[in-house]
């Protein structure tokens, strides 16, 4: 083996690894349904916090009240954590799985 193929393989080695505690890192925002809060409030509470566009959040809202639940954002959780923390102040069922 020369010189350069242990390094190669050194560094390929890495980026695997460090691809790997990536992608273990995510996570997802769930929104709940429920029945109290109006399609309009999660809709502008989804484009408000989540920073969706319009569509993105209205066919967001159906699948949350036709499945009962609806993963909206997928990231790390210190990205989350704030998402969910506004949609919970609003009085929107969510969690971070």
């Amino acid at each position: 083996m020369n010189k350069d193929s242990i390094y190669n393989s050194q560094t390929d080695e890495r980026t695997e690894t460090d691809i790997l505690e990536k992608v273990t890192d995510l996570h997802s925002l769930v929104v709940h349904n429920d029945e109290f809060n109006t399609f309009d409030w999660v809709i502008q509470s989804l484009i408000e916090i989540c920073k969706m566009n319009e569509q993105q959040a209205e066919q967001s809202s159906l699948i949350i009240h036709y499945k009962g639940r609806y993963a909206v954002k997928s990231g790390e959780f210190t990205n989350l954590k704030p998402m969910k923390d506004g949609l919970v102040d609003r009085g929107i069922s969510a969690t971070i799985d």
